[in-house]
C-alpha cells in the first residue's frame, strides 16, 4: 500500500467511526450532556481526567467549558485532574500513580458533580480508581473508551465505547464527542453571558 493510500484507508476508517456510531452510543450521548447540565444547574461541576492524549482531550474539555465553545456565557464549573502537576506527581511519588485521580476526587468533589474518565483502553487502573472514587463520593460517572470498556462500564452512570481498538481512532472520535457535550451543554443553559 502507498503513502497516500494509507493516509487515505485511515481517513476513511475515521470518518466511518463518526458517521456510524451505534445509536445506543448517540442516545447515552445525550443522557450523558443531561447528567452534566443536571449537575451545573445545581452548583454542582464537570471533573474531567485521562492519561496521556487523553489527559490532553481532558484538559481540553474542561477549558471549552471554563471559556466558550459556541456562544458567549458566563464560565461553566468544569475543572481537569490532569492540569496540576505538582499535584500529580506529589500523589503519584508519595502514594501510588495508580490514585492521582481518586486522591484529587477526594479533595475537590461534592456529590452531585460529574466525573469523566477517558481510558481508550478502559482498563487504566488510575481512571478506574478514580471513577470507583467519584460512585464513593456520590458523583454521576460518566466513561469515555474503546470498543472493550470492561470494567469501566460497570462503573460509569454512562459509558460511551467507541467501536473500535485502534487508540488513535478512539481518541479522534472522543475528541468529536467531547465537542458535542460542550455543545449539547452549553445550548441547554442557554446562559447570558457574563457581565463585565
Amino acid at each position: 500500500m502507498t503513502i497516500p493510500e494509507r493516509i487515505r484507508t485511515s481517513l476513511r476508517e475515521t470518518a466511518r467511526l463518526h458517521a456510524e456510531l451505534p445509536e445506543p452510543q448517540v442516545v447515552l450521548i445525550a443522557r450523558a450532556a443531561e447528567l452534566m447540565v443536571g449537575a451545573i444547574r445545581t452548583g454542582g461541576k464537570v471533573i474531567w481526567f485521562g492519561n496521556g492524549g487523553s489527559a490532553t482531550q481532558s484538559q481540553h474539555m474542561a477549558g471549552e467549558f471554563v471559556g466558550r465553545f459556541l456562544r458567549e456565557r458566563r464560565p461553566l464549573p468544569s475543572i481537569s485532574l490532569t492540569e496540576n502537576m505538582a499535584s500529580v506527581t506529589a500523589i503519584g511519588n508519595d502514594y501510588a500513580f495508580d490514585h492521582i485521580f481518586s486522591r484529587q476526587l477526594e479533595g475537590l468533589a461534592k456529590p452531585g458533580d460529574v466525573a469523566v474518565g477517558l481510558s481508550t483502553s478502559g482498563r487504566s487502573p488510575n481512571v478506574l480508581h478514580g471513577l470507583r472514587k467519584a460512585k464513593e463520593l456520590s458523583l454521576a460517572t460518566v466513561g469515555l473508551s474503546g470498543a472493550s470498556a470492561g470494567e469501566m462500564a460497570l462503573l460509569c452512570d454512562v459509558c460511551l465505547c467507541v467501536p473500535s481498538t485502534t487508540t488513535a481512532h478512539v481518541q479522534e472520535v472522543h475528541l468529536a464527542i467531547g465537542h458535542i457535550l460542550c455543545g449539547l451543554v452549553e445550548e441547554a443553559l442557554a446562559v447570558q453571558p457574563a457581565s463585565r
